[in-house]
């Protein structure tokens, strides 16, 4: 008899470790959790810089130096980076581009191509767990913590960023970063510090180290402030605001609210007095002798419209609900005459209708500025004419009041037929809504 062969055992399965910004944090695995290569960046090296300020003096050329190239590198991010690169708002002569692309890696925030692929992402994902920097993970992750820690990748939400693949200047920086990084945020401005007035450490100390902080933290004040101070005048379905104090320690970046609703238009303030100086800059170097710049876009100013009015009204919709119009007409019962005259006569009620709707004055009579004796002379009879200029032409407070006092709707009375004609112009008062918009999407239909 042939031998039974023996069955192997189900052997587990091995499962992947879990990253580690999933794992808790314990005294053996904390130092994991950090990005060490951006912690010092970030962290380490304007700590030394700061210490490094007890020993050098800053002189007042240097102070003017350091705050010019505090201005060059953080539009070398606001408007390079961001407006030109991540979002195509507008196009730039090679020049143009060489010099944002030189003056973004002096702010220490990436090369060009990681820089635009976190911020589409975050556009794409924004209030999720796939946004690079959601503030939904807490003010202080948004501002800084995502830079500091390890975080899975495969959380990240995807995004295309296959134009930046085709400009030679995005690629060479990608490719070069840590040489232009190291040039541009420290050698080189010690070396103009040096070579025009004599101050090379001034020059490293304070138009490198201490300026780059500067633009850093700026920087991430669009990822943290801007979602969570100020209004929001065209969107509040996610967090982005609008504030003019995160608009002027980032160039310009503070009206998120209207970037996230318009983010191709090359403009973040739209209105003449809103601080927007990277705006400004764009738009200069467009004209003559520069021609840097050109096709700057602009989104259509009705949609624009559109939206702030959408948004004005969702605000005053909001504060209706919350104050009371009396019960709706739908509502209300309806009552023959012959009912409403016995229950003014044998209840006593102190009723009267005006325009077809029947109202209980009982509260009202004492306090009625009329006096007694005239309101009373009303009950159970129909005071339309009397309330409508027969006796006294009632004020838009007199009717909002009238409303609160509904009891019924008079059979076959005026009013019956204006709420008729009221309900039909509700329907055609749809033009505010946008009929392309689902409230809630299936899960399964939600795009990966």
């Amino acid at each position: 008899m042939a031998a039974l062969t023996s069955i192997p055992e189900d052997k587990p399965l091995l499962q992947k470790p879990l990253h580690v910004q999933h794992q808790p944090i314990t005294l053996h695995n904390w130092y994991k959790k950090i990005n060490w290569l951006n912690t010092t960046l970030v962290v380490l090296v304007p700590c030394f810089g700061l210490y490094l300020t007890r020993s050098t003096p800053l002189t007042r050329p240097t102070l003017i130096w350091s705050i010019l190239y505090y201005f060059s590198t953080a539009f070398g991010i606001t408007g390079g980076y961001h407006r030109l690169w991540s979002h195509r708002c507008y196009s730039a002569r090679l020049p143009f581009r060489l010099f944002l692309a030189f003056t973004g890696a002096g702010a220490i925030q990436g090369s060009i191509r990681w820089w635009s692929a976190n911020h589409r992402a975050h556009h794409r994902w924004t209030d999720t767990m796939k946004d690079p920097y959601s503030v939904m993970r807490g003010l202080l992750f948004s501002h800084i913590g995502w830079m500091v820690l390890n975080s899975d990748p495969k959380v990240k939400g995807r995004t295309d960023v296959s134009d930046l693949d085709s400009d030679p200047v995005v690629v060479w920086q990608h490719k070069n970063y840590g040489k232009c990084l190291l040039f541009a945020a420290w050698i080189f401005p010690a070396l103009v510090a040096w070579l025009g007035w004599g101050d090379f450490w001034g020059g490293l100390v304070y138009a490198g180290i201490i300026r780059a902080c500067f633009v850093q933290q700026a920087t991430f004040c669009v990822n943290s402030l801007a979602h969570w101070i100020g209004e929001q005048p065209f969107d509040d379905r996610r967090t982005p605001r609008d504030h003019v104090l995160t608009a002027l320690v980032t160039m310009g970046e503070g009206y998120h609210n209207f970037h996230h609703e318009f983010p191709s238009d090359y403009r973040n303030a739209i209105i003449w007095y809103q601080y927007d100086p990277t705006k400004w800059l764009i738009y200069l170097f467009s004209l003559p002798p520069f021609f840097q710049t050109h096709s700057l876009k602009t989104f259509r100013s009705n949609e624009i419209e559109k939206g702030r009015l959408q948004q004005q009204q969702k605000a005053l919709d909001a504060k209706r609900v919350r104050l009371d119009w009396g019960l709706p007409l739908s509502q209300l019962p309806v009552i023959s005459w012959d009912d409403f005259q016995a229950r003014c006569k044998d209840n006593g009620e102190m009723l009267v209708t005006i325009a077809g709707v029947i109202h209980d004055v009982s509260l009202f009579v004492e306090e009625h500025p009329g006096g007694r004796s005239l309101i009373k002379s009303a009950i159970g009879k129909d005071a339309t004419g009397i309330f409508n200029g027969g006796v006294y032409e009632h004020s838009n407070a007199a009717h909002n009041l009238l409303s609160t006092m509904r009891v019924g709707v008079l059979r076959g009375g005026q009013e019956v037929e204006v709420w008729k004609r009221q309900r039909a112009d509700v329907v055609k008062s749809h033009w505010l809504q946008q009929v392309t918009r689902v409230e809630k999407l299936v899960e399964g239909a939600v795009a990966a």
